[in-house]
């Protein structure tokens, strides 16, 4: 159970930051929402920036699969990374697939579908 809470904790965190990132953008401060961003992918995903802004999702998927992530994990990743949808089309072509790959595992690798992220596929198959 202490396991648990500690995720929950980190969780509640990592929504913490993702709020103020939508704050940041609402306001116009674009480059300081991509800074903290960037910095908590990093920090708290160990996710390298150039994994993500990679050109094809291969070092993604690479990535994704060498990460023992426990699914609550994955699935805050997901709302990070479903967020910065939308900024721009050149954007939405490096994340979307991205996204997906993360659905799709969070779907084969944990058995976790939730309608919003079901929904959220189907979203994102525009940007695809």
């Amino acid at each position: 159970m202490h396991r648990r809470e500690l995720i929950m904790a980190e969780i509640q965190r990592l929504a913490e930051v993702l709020s103020k990132i939508m704050g940041l953008k609402l306001e116009g401060k674009t480059d300081e929402a991509s800074r903290l961003f960037d910095q908590t992918i990093v920090s708290n995903f160990s996710l390298p920036v150039e994994v993500l802004e990679a050109d094809g999702a291969d070092a993604f998927d690479e990535w994704l699969k060498g990460n023992e992530m426990p699914p609550e994990k994955l699935d805050s990743l997901s709302e990070f990374l479903y967020y910065e949808l939308g900024l721009s089309a050149e954007r939405n072509s490096v994340i979307a697939p991205k996204l997906n790959l993360v659905y799709q595992y969070l779907s084969a690798h944990h058995k976790i579908v939730h309608l919003v992220n079901f929904h959220r596929q189907q979203t994102i198959q525009q940007y695809l």
